[in-house]
Parts: structure tokens; C-alpha cells; sequence
């Protein structure tokens, strides 16, 4: 493994699941400098150099392949912005896998803004794993900011795995997708926030050509006083079909906004929203506490399932 302390192997394992150096191309960041890199025959990664942040090149007809960007944090007070842009040739059929761990024990907030831009190649096929964790004991906020740009030619596809389940203080996650004929979006994401925490996903999607589609679910648990906000909006330019839903746990004194927005502008355009928010149902609590287990114990085996 590259040289880490264990706070940063940790935060890896959490937001990457990697306990070695990855196969194929990689960049592994820490504390706002490159810790280890390396390009494939098929995936080169260059620095940018009017900006902080990377361009990462995917040559056309690059199959069963993977590359790894994830950062982490430790240092308290340190603050960046980071732009990363994808180009994704023709014919393509990779993983990306992204995500950022802070761990604060420090007084002064703690942020990271990654800013994700991808260029999806005709009839690609891109599965983008991002993953958010918080740790540290330090008063200062661990603050998350991920911006997300998706410009999809024909035919091509995205699967994105967004999930943020603990320690994030503040976030706000903004994604917006361009999609041309044929070509289809796949978002799921999971999210948790507890104490005063807050996070705002907001998701604008516009299909544009012939049988373009869109699939957003989210599915969240707002405990302690938490705040979140699910704002989705699909416009159908198009014959296409929208589908985004919202479904929630609502857990103590939290507050869940969940804002549906849906956009027709063609007669064959079919868009439908879909939101539940609601508290655990006693009788899932009593059941499994029939078998032994406490309230808080059943409380979480629920959540758990839950945010699968």
C-alpha cells in the first residue's frame, strides 16, 4: 500500500473499499496533494493546469475496466475545490469510483468540493460508484460539496451509486444530465444525517432525444434534527420516459423536504414522481422485538435494510 497513516487507510476502506492499491489506473489524493497515480494503456490521468484537479482520458472501445479517484481529508481547517473531467470514448464499458473521507478532530471546518464532469462516448456504458463518510472527534464541520455534470451521447448509459451514511456534517449534492437519443440514467442514492446535520440533493435532468430515460430513486433517514431537501426535476424534451421518488424515515425531531419537479415539453414525453416520508411502523418494531431484540436494536436492523 502506498504510505498512509491509519487514519487515511481507514477513510479509504470506508469510502473506496480499498485495502491495497487498485488494479488498473488510479489517483489517490490526501490532504490536497497526489499521494500515488497511475494511467493504463487505456485510462491516462493528467493534472490539469489552470486549476486543481485531473482529466481523465477512457480511449474508445475500453472494456472491463476500473479507475480510482478517491480523496481524503485530516488535516482541520483545510479547505479545496477540486475539478475532475472525464472523457469517455465510444463503446466503453468502465467503473469509476470516486468519494471523499474526512476525518476532523480539530476546531475549524473541514471542506471538500469535488466537481465531476463526464463526456459519455456513444453506446457506452459507465457504472460511477461515489461514496461520502464523516469521522473525528474535533468540533470544526466536515463539509461535503459534490457537483456532478453528465453530458451523454446516443445510446450510451450511467449507473450512479451516491451514498453519504455517517458523519457528514453539511452537504450539498447538485447534479445535473444531459441526455441525448437512447441514451439511459440510472441514479440511486442513500443517505443518512443525524444530530444538526444538513444535506440538500438537488438532480436536474433533461431528456432531449428519442427514447432517452431517466430512472432517480433516493431513499434517506433523517434522525436527531437533522434537515434534508430532495429536489428532482426531469424534462422531457422528447419521446422519452422520467421516473424520479423519494422515500424516506422521518426519526425524532428531523425535517425531510421533498420538492418534485417534472417538465413536459412533448406530447410523448411520460414523467411520473413518486414520495413517501413517514416514521418506522410499530409493527415492524414489535415484530422484531418478538425475537429478542431492543427497540434501538430493531430501530437499526430496519434502517439497515432499509438503505440497502
Amino acid at each position: 500500500m502506498l504510505k498512509m497513516d491509519e487514519i487515511q487507510k481507514r477513510l479509504l476502506r470506508e469510502i473506496a473499499d480499498l485495502h491495497e492499491v487498485p488494479e488498473g489506473a488510479y489517483n489517490i489524493r490526501s490532504n490536497s496533494q497526489s499521494i500515488g497515480r497511475r494511467s493504463s494503456a487505456n485510462i491516462e490521468i493528467v493534472s490539469k493546469t489552470d486549476v486543481s484537479g485531473m482529466d481523465i482520458h477512457i480511449k474508445p472501445g475500453t472494456k472491463r475496466e476500473s479507475v480510482h479517484i478517491p480523496v481524503v481529508l485530516t488535516q482541520s481547517g483545510l479547505k479545496e475545490v477540486v475539478y475532475n473531467d472525464f472523457h469517455i470514448g465510444e463503446d466503453c464499458d468502465v467503473v469509476i469510483v470516486a468519494g471523499c473521507g474526512i476525518d476532523n478532530c480539530g476546531n475549524q471546518d473541514s471542506q471538500h468540493d469535488g466537481i465531476h464532469r463526464f463526456w459519455v462516448g456513444k453506446n457506452s456504458k459507465v457504472k460511477y460508484v461515489e461514496k461520502h463518510y464523516g469521522s473525528g472527534e474535533g468540533k470544526g464541520k466536515r463539509i461535503l460539496n459534490p457537483g456532478t455534470e453528465v453530458y451523454m451521447d446516443e445510446g450510451s448509459s450511467m449507473e450512479m451509486e451516491m451514498v453519504q451514511i455517517k458523519g457528514v456534517d453539511d452537504t450539498e449534492r447538485t447534479t445535473v444530465a444531459e441526455l441525448a437519443a437512447g441514451a439511459r440514467l440510472v441514479v440511486r442514492e442513500r443517505l443518512m444525517t443525524h444530530e444538526d446535520q444538513r444535506a440538500i440533493s438537488t438532480y436536474s435532468v433533461n431528456l432531449n432525444g428519442a427514447g432517452a430515460t431517466a430512472d432517480i430513486v433516493s431513499r434517506s433517514v433523517a434522525r436527531d434534527r437533522s434537515f434534508q431537501k430532495f429536489d428532482a426535476k426531469i424534462a422531457g424534451n422528447a419521446p422519452c420516459q422520467g421516473h424520479t421518488e423519494c422515500d424516506s424515515i422521518i426519526m425524532d425531531q428531523g425535517r425531510i423536504l421533498a420538492v418534485p419537479g417534472l417538465e413536459a415539453n412533448h406530447v410523448d414525453a411520460a414523467l411520473v414522481h413518486e414520495a413517501a416520508i413517514g416514521k418506522i411502523a410499530g409493527e415492524q418494531l414489535i415484530k422484531l422485538m418478538t425475537l429478542g431484540l431492543t427497540e434501538a436494536e430493531a430501530e437499526e436492523q430496519i434502517i439497515n435494510g432499509f438503505l440497502q
